[in-house]
């Protein structure tokens, strides 16, 4: 009988953090949010930081525009943003200026 208690018991467990999960990749995030969280990822990363540029959100799709100086600092920005929970794609019309 308790062999029966812990299988089910780890089954019970093991649906509870599937549940979890994937309520948590299945919220929807405001433009708002969405915009705030890419602004402090970017603004922490120490290749893009530094870098002139605005961000726009509008149902998921965030668009990069502005000045960047190295063509890595426009593909690293691209890629932090198309990671992040709630982006449906990245529209990239950063332009790299060399100084």
């Amino acid at each position: 009988m308790t062999n029966l208690k812990r299988v089910f018991s780890l089954l019970l467990l093991a649906a509870f953090f599937s549940f979890g999960a994937s309520a948590r990749s299945n919220k929807v995030l405001s433009d708002d949010a969405i915009h705030d969280t890419v602004i402090r990822k970017l603004a922490a990363d120490q290749v893009v930081k530094g870098a002139a540029f605005d961000v726009e959100v509008k149902q998921g799709v965030v668009t990069l525009r502005g000045k960047v100086e190295t063509e890595k600092q426009k593909s690293k920005a691209e890629h932090i943003t198309r990671k992040m929970n709630g982006v449906n794609s990245v529209v990239n019309e950063l332009q790299v200026v060399h100084r």
